[in-house]
């Protein structure tokens, strides 16, 4: 599987998601959910971070999972 880097566009930890702004600006900005971000060991995200991610369908919508942050 191919992973994918971004950037976080935004991210509402009450409301439990958010978007990512994938890096090669191809395409539509990809949803993250709160269970992915949990999953990667982290509480929320920050505006502006640097991912890596891995792309799963998900309830009829292509979603962040396998979250890593990548190191400047």
């Amino acid at each position: 599987m191919q992973r994918h880097k971004g950037t976080v566009k935004w991210f509402n930890s009450k409301k439990g998601y958010g978007f990512i702004q994938p890096a090669d600006q191809s395409g539509k900005d990809v949803f993250v959910h709160i269970t992915a971000v949990n999953q990667a060991g982290m509480r929320s995200l920050d505006e502006g971070q640097v991912l890596e991610f891995d792309l799963e369908e998900s309830r009829g919508r292509t979603a962040a999972v396998n979250i890593s942050v990548v190191s400047a």
